[in-house]
């Protein structure tokens, strides 16, 4: 392609994976910081993680920070790299903290007992991993204030 065209693709497709990835994580952090959607709160999320995941506050403080503040940034395009790569350490750490003993599935019938696998931590990952390598494409705040 010459330079100076554009690819709707290249116009488009950073946008179609930063709605949902900022959508999913900033309805996740909101469970955590403001206990909406059902979520704990910030006071219980913080003694729930220490007692059932062993992680001390300040790493569940980062991991709120990178779930609502991540999802902002990636939803709006603002800080996209940075946002992506908090997301993609929240994920790696569910992954292995969490999801990994349950094989590779999700627990499609909530079987009980039966956590969920990695594949959707996997998906959102991969989604992470493309927008810290890539940006957040032409439809982004960066572009505005970070013109080069």
């Amino acid at each position: 392609m010459a330079k100076g065209s554009f690819d709707a693709t290249d116009l488009i497709a950073p946008l179609m994976l930063r709605i949902p990835l900022g959508l999913i994580f900033m309805a996740h952090g909101s469970q955590k910081l403001l206990g909406l959607f059902g979520g704990k709160g910030l006071t219980a999320t913080f003694a729930s993680f220490e007692r059932d995941l062993g992680i001390p506050a300040i790493f569940t403080l980062l991991a709120i920070i990178a779930e609502f503040g991540g999802g902002f940034g990636i939803l709006t395009g603002f800080l996209t790299r940075l946002s992506a790569a908090g997301i993609s350490a929240v994920m790696l750490v569910a992954i292995y903290k969490i999801h990994w003993a349950h094989g590779f599935f999700l627990n499609m019938s909530c079987l009980p007992g039966r956590g969920h696998g990695i594949e959707y931590n996997i998906a959102l990952l991969g989604m992470a991993l493309y927008l810290m390598i890539a940006g957040g494409g032409r439809w982004c705040l960066d572009r505005l204030v970070f013109r080069s």
